[in-house]
């Protein structure tokens, strides 16, 4: 049977500026895990054709994350051979592993034998298949994304880094490219909307009274670990608040929702604030980097 196709990769600004500069700032080559979700979006051009192409084609995968070892063969051996055991497990429901990435310094921007044997071992692990709905049906995908970067086999001053991504075809065996689709805010982005997923979800808890009115030991560890969770969404509101959330009595208790919600607004803000930081560290870096290359090239040029 033949694989779904991908018509494009849809990517953030942010998360691609991510992912070049944990492979730049590597000592060497890098691989990692590539994590999202595959949606079918409706093509915004209108035809009067009325045997138009297969809604298949119109499935887009959208990269929502990843994670960099830093080195090479974290999670496979010498000849491609992938340990299931080293994968790390999903975070969110909605959010599935596409496939993985790898960094390599002074090659060819083409996959390597090692690298389709990687993708072709991990495409075959059967907990990893996923559904993917579309207009029509619901079908299964693999781990097929691939991201390759490398660097200029000769060493450049502005042109530093290179990318390609493909998808690999299960039914041939082959690697396909495709087109990466940098997402920013503004009109192109209006078509992800409908198949946003938020990433910091609140965990499913037990809020009824008899739940939080129990005072067995297990009752106990439960409050324990759900006010844990909590607090990484809305820290400092107490798990005991949320019983009056829920029920007849939720529409007379606006004041705990606003509690809630502003907890919640001051984790996003403290988060945003330290990702300013780093992001102010990591120009701060490039600018000392950028003026590092200046001197070495105006050195060799002396020479």
């Amino acid at each position: 049977m033949e694989d779904l196709q991908l018509q494009k990769i849809a990517i953030s600004g942010p998360t691609l500026a991510s992912m070049i500069q944990r492979f730049s700032s590597s000592l060497g080559d890098v691989d990692g895990f590539i994590f999202g979700h595959v949606t079918h979006i409706t093509p915004s051009t209108l035809s009067d054709d009325s045997g138009s192409a297969s809604t298949d084609s119109h499935l887009v995968a959208t990269i929502t994350g990843f994670i960099c070892s830093g080195v090479p063969l974290s999670f496979y051996d010498s000849l491609g051979r992938v340990d299931s055991l080293k994968i790390p497990p999903l975070q969110h429901h909605h959010q599935q592993l596409l496939g993985w990435l790898s960094g390599r310094r002074h090659s060819p921007l083409r996959p390597s034998l090692r690298e389709f044997s990687v993708t072709d071992s991990l495409s075959k692990i059967p907990q990893f298949h996923f559904p993917v709905k579309t207009q029509t049906r619901t079908l299964t995908l693999t781990p097929c994304v691939f991201i390759l970067f490398t660097t200029p086999l000769a060493d450049q001053l502005i042109h530093t880094h290179q990318y390609r991504a493909y998808q690999f075809n299960t039914f041939n065996r082959s690697f396909h490219p495709k087109t990466i689709d940098v997402i920013n805010i503004g009109p192109a982005f209006r078509g992800h909307y409908g198949s946003f997923a938020p990433n910091c979800a609140l965990p499913f808890m037990n809020c009824s009274s008899a739940a939080m009115e129990e005072e067995s030991l297990s009752a106990k560890k439960e409050k324990v670990s759900d006010q844990e969770q909590l607090d990484l969404c809305a820290e400092g509101f107490q798990v005991e608040s949320l019983k009056r959330l829920v029920g007849p009595d939720v529409a007379s208790y606006t004041a705990g929702l606003e509690d809630l919600y502003e907890k919640m607004l001051a984790k996003v803000e403290s988060l945003a604030r330290l990702v300013e930081s780093s992001s102010a560290q990591v120009l701060e870096l490039e600018n000392n980097n950028r003026k590092l290359r200046y001197k070495v090239a105006r050195s060799t040029g002396l020479e």
